[in-house]
């Protein structure tokens, strides 16, 4: 498991790490834009990945699973779209049990929003992009 993740600025095109754990929020080395935070975490950072600012987006998620699979790139772009203001983690759950366990995944995907670490909405299964954007407007708004 990597510590970071690798995201390119919507404004300039800049290709910037970003970090699976930190408070703050990142921001291109180039031209100081937010950049999308899309992270994978495991059970053993878990905790350090869901404490940000922004609002986190909890994907838990496994390889073999085609709906897991239609998801991703949605996330990808809503991340873009969100950029500062929303933070996707993504959990393997084959290989993170106990934060699946934790976060009560019994059918993947599950999308769990989370407010400084507290749980405010949960999505189970595969939802188109409009869908998905609309539950983060609403826990964007209720901040």
């Amino acid at each position: 498991m990597t510590d970071t993740g690798i995201a390119r600025c919507p404004s300039c095109g800049t290709k910037n790490r970003t970090p699976v754990v930190s408070k703050g929020k990142p921001r291109c080395a180039k031209c100081q834009s937010d950049v999308p935070w899309l992270v994978p975490a495991d059970d053993s950072m878990i905790a350090g990945a869901l404490d940000a600012a922004p609002l986190v987006l909890l994907d838990l998620w496994a390889p073999w699973c085609g709906p897991c699979r239609m998801v991703a790139p949605i996330l990808e772009e809503l991340s873009a779209e969100y950029a500062g203001r929303l933070k996707v983690v993504q959990v393997n759950v084959d290989d993170s049990p106990r934060t699946a366990a934790t976060f009560d995944a019994r059918s993947i995907p599950t999308l769990v929003l989370l407010n400084h670490g507290d749980v405010i909405d949960r999505i189970i299964g595969a939802q188109p992009k409009p869908i998905l954007a609309a539950a983060i407007d609403k826990a964007l708004a209720a901040r």
